[in-house]
């Protein structure tokens, strides 16, 4: 389906984002972020990670003005609800309970990867028009999309403030959070740690010195400098705990880790955790875990971590203290260390609102939906405003 509007906007679907070329995307997602990076998602779809089978089918939606490409939004036909994190089960319970279909539904957003970013990606240098007209003109396209009666609903996920308060004006608003830990010019780890307070800062004293008793070596490799032998032993970690935890091996296959290694391995930061050798026993040293890490100029994101050893205290160094440390020595502003863990708090993250926003074409259940998120909303305000209040810092 596409739509032409009166000002030569011309917009459609896109069955996949090598229809683009790299070089187009990247002139409208030109910002740092990795993940709407063309290479990231490509590697998601040439992996088969997102596709028909999967149930996170290629719809992109690509804006043209006069002929040009202005606006890009990755989107994907959805046929279950793993991998949003932007929680609508209950949403898709009730309507079953009601002999209606919630799936296929329209998802925007990164599959698999709940981070912040732009999803309508433009670029105001080859349009007469602003972003927010632009964001307008997608979200009436959306809506003429479910008007056909194949969609029950589009939903877009872990967008900018800005775009979804221009979205929230004809749409549902959606408010959540996360917990995100920031970088005020600390020269070194013990310069955070004095702006905590005494219990909180000898709390991650105390876990680091019990975790050093196991004779750990942590190195950060640049993901083009990782040996295949490395990457196959974080790939291993991820399995491992995926399947633990999970009964399955992850979202994501080793092709598209692969791949990624060789298109972004510059913003890959791939942490190992080896147990040092013992010359007694004559172990040699061997891996014990392994985390996934990207960086921008600003931003550090820590995204998939595994271990083949159960250690008490090995997750909060691996996904939290390491990643502080590298932000710290890198002049890194902001460290993402991924979806929901309240526990982070204690360790000096703060929380932050994330932002999605949703259209129902059920009318009955679209203002129920409403009503339910702007009650949640909030609770998420008052949940903040407590965690604000026993904030760790000074």
């Amino acid at each position: 389906m596409s739509i032409t509007h009166t000002i030569d906007l011309n917009i459609g679907f896109y069955d996949s984002v090598s229809v683009i070329t790299k070089a187009e995307w990247q002139r409208i997602f030109s910002d740092q972020n990795p993940f709407t990076s063309f290479d990231y998602l490509n590697a998601l779809e040439q992996s088969q990670c997102v596709s028909e089978q999967s149930g996170w089918s290629p719809k992109h939606i690509v804006v043209k003005q006069a002929g040009v490409i202005v606006a890009i939004a990755p989107c994907y036909e959805k046929s279950h609800s793993w991998g949003e994190y932007v929680f609508d089960w209950a949403w898709a319970e009730a309507y079953e309970r009601n002999d209606l279909s919630y799936y296929p539904k329209l998802v925007l957003a990164v599959p698999f990867t709940p981070v912040s970013g732009e999803r309508i990606g433009f670029d105001c240098c080859q349009s007469s028009l602003n972003k927010a007209e632009i964001i307008a003109a997608v979200s009436e396209f959306l809506n003429q999309t479910l008007g056909q009666g194949y969609y029950s609903s589009w939903h877009c996920l872990f967008l900018p403030k800005a775009d979804y308060l221009n979205l929230a004006q004809d749409n549902i608003s959606r408010l959540g959070t996360q917990f995100h830990w920031h970088n005020h010019s600390y020269q070194h780890f013990d310069d955070f740690l004095q702006q905590l307070v005494s219990r909180k800062r000898k709390n991650i004293i105390k876990e680091r010195k019990a975790l050093a008793r196991h004779n750990l070596d942590f190195e950060f490799i640049g993901g083009d400098k990782a040996t295949a032998a490395q990457w196959q032993g974080f790939i291993a970690c991820y399995q491992q705990t995926y399947l633990k935890r999970s009964g399955h091996g992850g979202y994501l296959s080793a092709e598209f880790f692969y791949q990624i290694a060789k298109t972004m391995g510059a913003s890959i930061k791939l942490l190992l955790v080896t147990k040092a050798s013992d010359a007694t026993t004559h172990q040699p040293a061997q891996l014990i875990a392994s985390a996934l890490y990207f960086a921008t100029d600003t931003h550090l994101y820590g995204r998939y971590w595994g271990c083949l050893q159960f250690i008490d205290g090995l997750h909060f160094e691996t996904c939290y203290y390491q990643g502080i440390e590298y932000a710290i020595a890198n002049g890194l502003m902001v460290f993402d260390a991924g979806a929901q863990g309240e526990h982070k708090v204690a360790r000096g993250f703060v929380p932050i609102e994330t932002y999605s926003n949703h259209n129902l074409t059920h009318q009955g259940f679209s203002n129920a939906i409403e009503d339910y998120c702007l009650q949640e909303q909030r609770h998420i305000k008052q949940y903040m405003q407590q965690l604000a209040e026993s904030s760790p810092y000074k």
